[in-house]
């Protein structure tokens, strides 16, 4: 099986944006070749090619793979580093504060943290979903991420932090407990209790994002009692975060979801609590100096009070580590 690489490094970006120097490497990532042999490949000449191969050699992106000696000829065969090349590149504002790239679970209490931080830290956040956020740590294109993934044992996040990062050292803290249920528009009549309530043709759902956490709750839930996904009016529209779920509700485009209290509540919608759980903030430990304003602001009085404020949160265990 070939190996997959990362590209994260600017000089290497810079080096593929030449079309020949990637011309070059993909057919080294096909098989090893020579600089003769490349040359008669592309119609170019062996000092065009040799010059080209040099660039590639000083950042890494090819290697030499062995030498082969006929009669008095000595050829030099090189061999790209891997099979295959996934091309990233964050570019982040010019500024003089820190940056902060976030990618996970969207939570209300992460972006008041985040406005209560702008005038030491710019945090930029991309919600993608526990279980996408965390594959996004794992690729480099975040330095933190947030999750609260359930598995068959009852704890969260631990399993699926040790399946994704085997080899790298990692941390997890906790930012809250916080509670989710169905978000339903103030004063209506829907009966809706159980997941199996949602198989109701008068009752217009909106569903979150795969790989969001909530969405996986969810699909456990309704597989258990035999619901079919298709049986769901809104089961296949998306919302990317619990404030746009609450939104659509609000403002009548759906009649419910399953979200945060504190959602429900700033939108004004009741709600029927169905499960508390464990918000964690993940990272790599050699991130920890970048994330430690975070990390030192979960411990603070201010934190848990704004949090606290929110409705349906919980933050007697804000900023403990918890030992993977």
């Amino acid at each position: 099986m070939g190996q997959f690489n990362s590209i994260h490094s600017l000089d290497q970006i810079k080096i593929l944006s030449d079309p020949r120097r990637l011309a070059i490497l993909r057919l080294l990532m096909d098989r090893p070749s020579s600089i003769t042999r490349l040359a008669h490949a592309m119609g170019e000449s062996p000092a065009w090619v040799k010059h080209h191969i040099k660039a590639l050699l000083s950042t890494g992106l090819i290697e030499l793979s062995y030498v082969q000696k006929t009669g008095r000829a000595t050829e030099k065969f090189y061999r790209s580093q891997a099979d295959a090349f996934l091309l990233q590149q964050i570019l982040t504002p010019k500024s003089k504060k820190p940056v902060l790239i976030f990618s996970g679970s969207h939570d209300l209490a992460l972006e008041a943290l985040a406005e209560s931080l702008a005038g030491k830290v710019r945090l930029i956040s991309l919600n993608v979903g526990s279980l996408n956020g965390l594959v996004n740590l794992r690729q480099g294109i975040c330095q933190f991420s947030g999750a609260h993934l359930l598995d068959e044992n009852g704890e969260y996040n631990l399993a699926y932090v040790r399946m994704i990062f085997p080899d790298i050292p990692m941390e997890v803290f906790t930012l809250a407990h916080r509670t989710q249920g169905w978000m339903l528009l103030h004063g209506n009549k829907t009966r809706l209790r159980r997941a199996t309530d949602l198989v109701n043709s008068r009752l217009r759902f909106v569903n979150r994002n795969p790989g969001s956490a909530t969405r996986l709750w969810l699909d456990t839930e309704i597989k258990k009692a035999g619901v079919a996904p298709e049986a769901i009016q809104g089961y296949d529209r998306i919302a990317m975060t619990h404030s746009e779920a609450a939104a659509l509700i609000r403002t009548g485009k759906a009649d419910a979801a399953l979200g945060l209290q504190a959602a429900a509540q700033q939108n004004g919608l009741d709600f029927i609590p169905l499960f508390e759980e464990r918000y964690d903030v993940i990272l790599p430990r050699e991130q920890e100096p970048s994330v430690s304003p975070l990390l030192d602001y979960l411990q603070t009085i201010k934190f848990r009070r704004e949090t606290d404020s929110l409705g349906g949160y919980s933050t007697t265990h804000s900023g403990e580590q918890i030992l993977i």
